[in-house]
């Protein structure tokens, strides 16, 4: 795994699949696109050093969807390219789209996923740290 493209705004993630990501029809399972996406985001939170909890607050995936355009095959390495497209008091919204490093610009999957800034002792979503803010704007 790398990261090709780093910025908090627009994020790319160079991820190759496994034999074990495939299922019993021959292409890449569901869920692995989630795991895509997933792993990209936890790139992206290390990226901005947002991968360890601060005083308990940090980030918690809130909403997560997938639309699957065209079914992954083994071998093959993804590129993920995420795209913060609105960044709320709390919140921010992510577009992924995931496609193969060989053939830039096709997509295969797009996902949608909604992260918040979380209290976790109080199990509430808190406004973004000054310093966190700063990084997306």
């Amino acid at each position: 795994m790398s990261i090709s493209k780093v910025s908090a705004r627009v994020f790319e993630s160079v991820i190759p699949l496994r034999w074990g990501d495939m299922d019993a029809m021959g292409h890449v399972n569901n869920t692995v696109y989630f795991r895509l996406i997933e792993e990209a985001r936890m790139q992206w939170f290390s990226y901005m050093d947002l991968s360890k909890m601060l005083d308990g607050e940090g980030p918690i995936l809130a909403h997560a969807a997938c639309d699957f355009l065209k079914p992954l095959i083994y071998p093959a390495t993804t590129k993920v390219i995420q795209r913060l497209v609105r960044l709320g008091r709390s919140s921010v919204d992510l577009e992924s789209v995931i496609e193969c490093v060989d053939q830039a610009g096709v997509t295969y999957a797009r996902g949608k996923s909604v992260v918040v800034w979380m209290d976790y002792k109080n199990g509430k979503s808190v406004a973004w740290p000054k310093h966190v803010r700063a990084l997306f704007e």
